[in-house]
């Protein structure tokens, strides 16, 4: 790709242990334990395993599953990371120019490696039957926008940008729409950031009329990574005890998830559009999951338990692009086909546990090997 796109590092010791293992949680279940469940639900068809399959779909459009945390919850983690790695950048003596092309770098990278993972590869084709837009391009335009707020702006000023953002996008959505449809109309095919999409997003989207993470939404992207500053900043720099701080998170925490519910009524609760009201939503889980991985680990010293979840944090991105160049799939067929010969019916899922199984054994020799893939 012409630049040096990662890294092999060590893992920043100045990081909360917390960090990783609920970065690692977050990545476990779309590592595929989230289709196990989805085919046991298939064989045993009661109201409790098909409540819980539901969990784990999008909703096609407007509406709310745990599946739908996936996303957030890593790029509010990301902010969360920054004013760790940025802090320690400029102790050690780099001016925040510096600091800004190494986080205008990393997005870009991150944009191109979102691009190879829509193509299921590195293939030539048409500039214009390629995707542009992508999971990893949004959280790279997010964190690099997060982290400028960051660098620039005193923290009274982020906590502005956070809600300025939010009430901007809504406002945006309200009074605007496509051509042919009336102001605030939040259909796929009658909003207004579909539209903009439309005419302005090169290449192919998702869905045709719409894309999943297409480029107005990356407005309120903005607002989940830069929660997660916010929180990382207000974590490592204010003088509360840390008990204290699990309290405040909770708090904001639970505040955020009923504003969110509340402003549902008139800006739906939508991971397509990114809407304000599933931006606050998000954001209030994230900060609640991490109040509870913070206290238990952090504060209370119970780590042990986090090491499975941690291997797989510490090499997140990777874990999410290899399924493209590693068929983990294939190994564990040719390693474990006689587990799943001896499971009957539930030979899909326990394959499926299978896989997830090869795929972390990959995440812990690299771990063992002090092998941390950094974008």
């Amino acid at each position: 790709m012409g630049t040096k796109s990662v890294a092999f590092d060590k893992p920043d010791t100045v990081r909360l242990r917390s960090i990783d293992t609920l970065r690692g949680f977050d990545m476990f279940w779309i590592m595929g334990i989230g289709s196990v469940i989805v085919h046991i639900a298939t064989i045993e068809e009661t109201p409790f395993w098909t409540s819980l399959a539901a969990q784990f779909e999008h909703p096609y459009w407007n509406g709310f599953t745990l599946w739908d945390m996936i996303f957030p919850l890593f790029m509010f983690l990301s902010g969360l990371s920054s004013p760790y790695s940025i802090d320690k950048q400029l102790k050690s003596g780099r001016s925040k120019k510096q600091i800004l092309w190494k986080v205008i770098k990393r997005g870009l990278v991150l944009i191109l490696l979102g691009i190879v993972y829509n193509t299921k590869g590195i293939e030539l084709r048409p500039l214009a039957e390629y995707r542009y837009a992508s999971v990893l391009g949004k959280i790279g335009v997010s964190y690099v926008f997060a982290n400028i707020i960051y660098l620039y702006a005193k923290p009274k000023a982020r906590i502005i940008w956070y809600w300025g953002l939010l009430i901007g996008y809504w406002l945006l959505l309200k009074f605007t729409s496509a051509p042919g449809y009336p102001p605030g109309n939040l259909t796929e095919e009658g909003n207004f950031a579909s539209y903009f999409d439309r005419i302005v997003l090169p290449g192919v989207l998702s869905r045709g009329i719409h894309d999943t993470v297409g480029l107005l939404c990356t407005i309120t992207g903005v607002s989940t990574t830069l929660l997660g500053v916010i929180t990382g900043s207000f974590l490592k720099k204010h003088p509360m005890t840390p008990v204290k701080k699990v309290g405040w998170f909770s708090i904001v925490g639970v505040g955020l998830i009923l504003l969110g519910l509340l402003w549902n009524l008139d800006f739906p609760i939508n991971k397509n559009l990114w809407s304000s009201s599933y931006t606050v939503l998000t954001g209030g889980i994230s900060l609640l999951l991490f109040a509870l991985f913070y206290y238990i680990i952090d504060i209370k010293g119970y780590h042990k338990w986090s090491f499975f979840f941690r291997v797989i944090g510490m090499n997140s991105i990777f874990i999410y692009i290899s399924p493209i160049f590693i068929n983990y799939s294939y190994i564990a067929n040719a390693a474990f086909r006689w587990v799943g010969q001896l499971s009957g019916v539930y030979q899909r899922p326990v394959m499926g546990v299978c896989t997830v199984l090869v795929a972390w054994l990959v995440l812990y020799i690299m771990y063992k090997k002090k092998v941390f893939i950094k974008v």
